[in-house]
């Protein structure tokens, strides 16, 4: 008769061989098979390598059977395993459950998000022209986000950038100029930098609005900039992205960090300025698409830069509202409802 040692050692190995026939039939796959031969034969945690450790402990006089008995199991989990990957194994010619006429399944190609694919060719655009990238945070303070581009505490114009705020000192950035803050304050003049990003407004979601989108701002600082050269750089570039013909016009406007400043519109694209009832373009035969100005000198001396030796330009433009008009698209939303029959239509473009 088995002594208490060894009755519960083989009590445990019983187990184990319980385990393995459970284990066993649930195997549908290699990777499965894997897992099943790591629970019992890995060198280190495996069941039978820790029954070898627990033979140890028996009494001197009950190791021999003990070890005849990790024995048997450790050639039933072999044998168990060895069965299962050749019937896993079999080619699939040979496999009745297989019906080789049936057309095969396709994987849908992954795609670029339209809006991402506009933004680098916006970007291509501005690197051709010696631009680089540049990036900040999407959490600001409210210094940069305002009180270092001309919007003191309680300034009216404010109003209509107020945004999400986690607490009194952190906000969501209204628009990526929060970063030509921080590139001024590190690096001098001569400075070329196109800023992409998302920014977040309080605006009610709507077909040319929403809380969240995608915005591009340019700036470029040096000793003798000039209106002429923010006025050259950017009819480039829309005739870049629109053909050569387009017609361009500056009409003044106003921004606490640009002065002088101005609005950039295009011809309607939709109705070519031909036609007074266009839902694009009101009738008007012209679309607003960016706003623009030279670097206010208050916004230099907040980032120690010297007004009287350097001036500069910026713009900003809305990526995702330039491309609903490049894509002669109607509703802003379409780009976040996460339809594929509509984003897969920009990557066959």
């Amino acid at each position: 008769m088995p002594s208490p040692s060894l009755h519960k050692f083989s009590t445990t190995i019983e187990a184990y061989r319980t385990k393995l026939a459970d284990e066993s039939a649930s195997v549908r796959d290699l990777k499965a098979l894997d897992e099943v031969r790591n629970q019992f034969l890995s060198r280190k945690r495996g069941y039978v390598t820790l029954l070898f450790e627990e033979m140890k402990t028996l009494p001197a006089e009950d190791r021999p059977a003990g070890g005849q008995l990790i024995n048997a199991l450790k050639t039933e989990v072999q044998d168990r395993l060895a069965a299962l990957e050749a019937k896993l194994k079999v080619p699939a010619k040979a496999r009745p459950d297989l019906d080789l006429t049936l057309p095969g399944r396709r994987l849908p190609w992954g795609a670029a998000h339209p809006v991402r694919l506009f933004q680098q060719e916006l970007e291509a655009i501005f690197l051709e022209m010696g631009f680089s990238i540049a990036e900040g945070p999407e959490i600001e303070t409210d210094y940069y986000n305002f009180e270092a581009l001309n919007f003191p505490p309680h300034h009216p114009a404010r109003d209509n950038w107020d945004t999400l705020y986690i607490n009194d000192t952190l906000l969501l950035r209204t628009h990526t100029s929060p970063v030509q803050i921080r590139v001024m304050e590190k690096q001098k003049p001569p400075i070329r930098i196109i800023i992409p990003g998302k920014v977040f407004r309080r605006d009610v979601p709507d077909p040319t609005h929403l809380p969240m989108f995608f915005q591009l701002e340019g700036l470029v600082v040096d000793e003798g900039i000039t209106f002429a050269h923010l006025k050259g750089t950017l009819e480039h570039f829309l005739r870049r992205l629109f053909g050569e013909k387009l017609k361009i016009r500056f009409r003044p406007s106003f921004f606490p960090f640009t002065e002088p400043s101005a609005e950039v519109d295009i011809e309607c694209l939709a109705c070519g300025q031909k036609d007074p009832a266009c839902r694009v373009c009101g009738g008007t035969g012209w679309k607003e698409i960016l706003g623009s100005g030279l670097v206010d000198p208050q916004v230099f001396k907040n980032v120690n830069i010297d007004p009287e030796k350097y001036s500069g330009w910026a713009f900003g433009l809305g990526i995702d509202r330039t491309a609903m008009f490049a894509f002669g698209i109607q509703d802003m939303r379409y780009f976040f409802e996460n339809d594929l029959r509509f984003i897969r239509q920009f990557h066959l473009k």
